[in-house]
Formats: structure tokens, sequence, C-alpha cells
């Protein structure tokens, strides 16, 4: 399973490039928003660093609602870098968005999924990566894993070659539980991956250790 980092924020970036474990970045208008990066020509320098910082792929996020726009701005954001996926919201312009950039051959997330239905179209347009959102799902009292569960098995029936790269992953125990399903992909905070580390019997016996040593060695 991959791991991406959810930011805009290149301290963070850089934190989880350090722990050898990163494959790749997703970003969203909010997250820019969130580091105080706006304007066109600023947003597009951001995504180089970024892009300059991980060797894998960076989630680029198209603002259109309309096909022209959507074809417009992902062919500019697929000039900055190889690595660049364009991001596409799952709706019925973006799906016909999603179909041409794969005939041109540039790679497209599709974001903002909450059904298997969606999941189906994205796949057959050609998406490289599907996003559903688990947290979104969970925030109405819905099940964001059954949601994925639903997707892995109807990709698997297919054949599918779209990723699911479950996005809105709101702590360690949904990345655990998307690794159980098989999920190509998780994209979460830094605290989120680092979390993963944790474990108070993990605390427990260190500080053991330690002090038997201390013991053992004046």
């Amino acid at each position: 399973m991959k791991f991406f980092i959810d930011t805009a924020n290149l301290d963070q970036i850089k934190q989880a490039r350090d722990l050898g474990v990163l494959d790749g970045v997703t970003t969203n208008p909010s997250l820019m928003a969130k580091e105080g990066i706006s304007g066109q020509d600023n947003i597009l320098e951001h995504y180089l660093k970024i892009c300059e910082l991980v060797d894998g792929d960076v989630s680029a996020e198209v603002i259109s609602t309309d096909f022209e726009g959507m074809v417009k701005e992902g062919e500019l954001l697929a000039q900055i870098h190889k690595n660049i996926v364009v991001k596409v919201p799952m709706i019925q312009e973006g799906v016909k968005a999603i179909s041409h950039f794969t005939r041109q051959g540039i790679p497209t997330n599709c974001t903002l999924v909450f059904s298997p239905g969606q999941a189906i179209l994205a796949a057959k347009a050609g998406a490289k990566y599907l996003s559903p959102f688990i947290g979104r799902v969970d925030d109405i009292t819905w099940d964001g894993m059954d949601l994925i569960e639903k997707i892995v098995g109807i990709y698997m029936n297919y054949g599918f070659n779209t990723q699911i790269l479950a996005a809105s992953v709101r702590n360690s125990l949904h990345i655990v539980k998307c690794a159980e399903l098989g999920v190509d992909v998780v994209t979460c905070p830094l605290s989120a991956i680092t979390g993963l580390a944790k474990h108070p019997l993990t605390d427990i016996g260190l500080a053991k250790f330690l002090a038997d040593h201390k013991k053992s060695n004046g």
C-alpha cells in the first residue's frame, strides 16, 4: 500500500519524506488556501516545489466545473512536472474530462467520490486514481469503510486498473482498515502516518529496556 500525504505544507511533506515511507502527495484548493497560497502563478510554483520534494505522484486539482475549463487547467497543470496527476471532481463534466485526459495520456485522480456507482464511472473513464472520502462519509453517520469494501469488490470483479486512493483519512485506524481491505493508496495527514508507530506497550517496553541498561551499566 502506498502512503500519500494530504497537505500543501512543505515542512510536513519533508517530514513524511524523511521517514522513508512517502510515495506521493495530494492537495486541493482548501489545502492551498490554508497555506496562504493564492493566485495562479503562486499556486503553480508551489506545485513545482512539492514535486521537487517527492519522487512520486502529486495530485493537483482543477477548480473549473465545465469540460473546457477542466481541460485547459489540467493541461496547464500537467506541464509543471512529470509527476503531476490532474485531480478532477466526480461530476458529469469531470467524467468527460477524465476520458479526454486518458486519451491524451495525462493521468488523473477522480476526487469527491461517495458511492460505488461513481467509482464505476471513474474507472470506465480511465482514471489512474479514485478518491473515495472515508471521513466525510463517516461524518454523515454512514460507514466509510463499507464504501471502500464495496469499491474494492467491484474493481476486483472487473479487473479495473484504477487504483483506489482512500481519502479523508482521519486517523491511523483508518489506514490499518484500508490495508486489511487491500486499498492501493491512502492519503492522510502526517499525524495519521506517525500514529502508526505508537503503542503503549512499545513505550513501556522501551522504558524498561533503558532502565535495565542503566542499572547494569551504571
